[in-house]
């Protein structure tokens, strides 16, 4: 049986890549730099392994015994340095899949506009070149705007349309482009390693339209009962664009920057040969957007992941409307106390025991939610030391509970947008033990961006101190000898 590795199996296409792959009876391992990512995904009979393209010594493991691997990966999101990270990732995984005698390499592209490309896309070209430049044979899918929940060029648009009733636009709202559905991406993806014709190829990948970003809006809104009044500004360049993006959009910055970047010219695909060897209907941009909205009901009707992932429903209220992307803040600390110890602070939070940091802010901020009508800090906890899921404590209520390691609230409290809540508890050793305390928000409009603008300040002392705070609750109280580290 053929051993497929998903690369990269927790970024938006593998996430759907590795489900689809199982439903095709093949073996797939699923890999990703963070382990906790993978296990929230929640996929059955999947073997799932970390790894970072740019640790060198991780990939040995995750290609042992691979027949097929799917090169998933780009550095968009670390910054203006991305092209030397994804030259370097590159470089790693095509050595590493040669030693581990991997049989073909499917990568995902992106499509090269006629003009000169932008150093987003220039870098998508780039990998693929490194990857061919070895013994392992290499099949390059490239393609432009995919449709699909997740998606960061669909999520623009979605947030455009929900959160602006008017916008002014820049330039590239005029450029051509051609979506194609995830599905359809999909379906090429799992066939390509079944053919020996593709082996050594380059495919551009396109729906059956060729769009603007301008008509995909009006269009998606049109789907949503949504009538966008779009007016293009000259002025705005793209790096103006990214700015205004990050104003108006829950994109990530660095992730929104790179693809404006790549927004000035038409992209369009050259897709005789790939629907040559692949006949099948394509989805038009009206129906991939269809069913990405539908993909967002169908997961509202079943259970979702313990674990907070980036887009879920359940994180969102059940509200599509709100930002598939969330605002994030971390804050983390080291105790010398054991992790039962941490993880008893951790699991008393809240009620009459307090927030144990700037506890006068939380409690201010419960007295403005009773204003707002909402609960405030009236409902307490239902036990002072102890959680289970669907317990409500204060504003919050527990959705995830993982015994000694990890606590997820869900805030209840009255916002623009679906805030939650992560308390993480990680053991590093004897007397050694981490606390890291992660504040989500998918915010619902202007209004919720605005929100969390206004609050990053806050939340930038607000979360480190919160952590700081458990690590040495959970010192004094294994000091002074309390069993099991119990709350002071």
């Amino acid at each position: 049986m053929t051993r497929v590795l998903v690369f990269g199996a927790t970024g938006y296409v593998g996430t759907h890549l590795v489900p689809s792959l199982v439903a095709r009876g093949l073996t797939v391992r699923a890999a990703a730099r963070r382990y906790s990512a993978l296990e929230a995904r929640g996929w059955p009979g999947v073997e799932l392994i970390q790894a970072d393209a740019l640790a060198a010594d991780s990939l040995g493991p995750a290609l042992q015994g691979i027949d097929v691997a799917y090169y998933l990966v780009h550095s968009m999101a670390a910054g203006s340095d991305f092209p030397r990270l994804d030259r370097a990732a590159a470089e790693n995984f095509r050595d590493a899949a040669a030693r581990a005698g991997v049989k073909r390499i499917v990568y995902l592209g992106g499509l090269q506009p006629a003009a000169k490309a932008s150093t987003h896309l220039a870098s998508r070209g780039e990998t693929g070149a490194i990857l061919r430049s070895s013994s392992v044979s290499v099949t390059e899918l490239r393609a432009g705007v995919i449709i699909g929940p997740g998606s960061a060029a669909f999520e623009v648009i979605r947030d455009l349309v929900f959160h602006l009733p008017a916008m002014l636009t820049p330039r590239w709202v005029h450029s051509r482009s051609q979506p194609i559905a995830l599905d359809d991406v999909l379906e090429y993806l799992a066939r390509l390693p079944e053919l020996t014709e593709a082996e050594g190829t380059i495919y551009d990948v396109g729906g059956p339209g060729v769009l603007t970003y301008a008509q995909m809006m009006r269009e998606f809104g049109a789907l949503v009962g949504r009538r966008p009044l779009i007016v293009p500004v000259p002025v705005l360049t793209p790096r103006l664009s990214s700015y205004w993006l990050n104003l108006v959009t829950a994109v990530p910055t660095n992730v929104a920057r790179a693809l404006i970047d790549g927004l000035e010219h038409d992209v369009v695909a050259d897709d005789a040969a790939i629907r040559e060897l692949i006949p099948r209907a394509l989805k038009s941009y009206r129906e991939a957007a269809q069913a990405a909205q539908a993909a967002l009901a169908a997961e509202r009707d079943r259970e979702t992941s313990a674990r907070w992932t980036e887009g879920s429903m359940l994180y969102r209220r059940n509200r599509p409307d709100f930002a598939f992307y969330a605002k994030q803040r971390q804050g983390e600390a080291v105790s010398a106390a054991p992790a039962e110890a941490v993880w008893r602070q951790v699991a008393s939070i809240g009620g009459d025991n307090g927030y144990y940091f700037l506890d006068a802010l939380w409690r201010l901020r419960g007295g403005l939610d009773e204003l707002a009508g909402g609960s405030g800090l009236r409902r307490g906890r239902v036990d002072p030391h102890n959680v289970a899921v669907g317990d409500t404590i204060d504003f919050w209520r527990v959705v995830a509970f993982e015994p000694g390691q990890r606590l997820t609230l869900l805030a209840e409290m009255k916002l623009p947008g679906s805030a939650a809540l992560d308390l993480e508890v990680r053991p590093e050793g004897p007397g050694r033990t981490r606390i890291v305390v992660t504040g989500y928000f998918h915010p619902a409009g202007a209004r919720g961006l605005l929100y969390w603008h206004a609050l990053t300040p806050a939340h930038a002392v607000i979360f480190p101190g919160l952590a700081n705070s458990i690590a040495r609750r959970a010192e004094r109280s294994t000091a002074a000898g309390r069993p099991g580290g119990t709350p002071m």
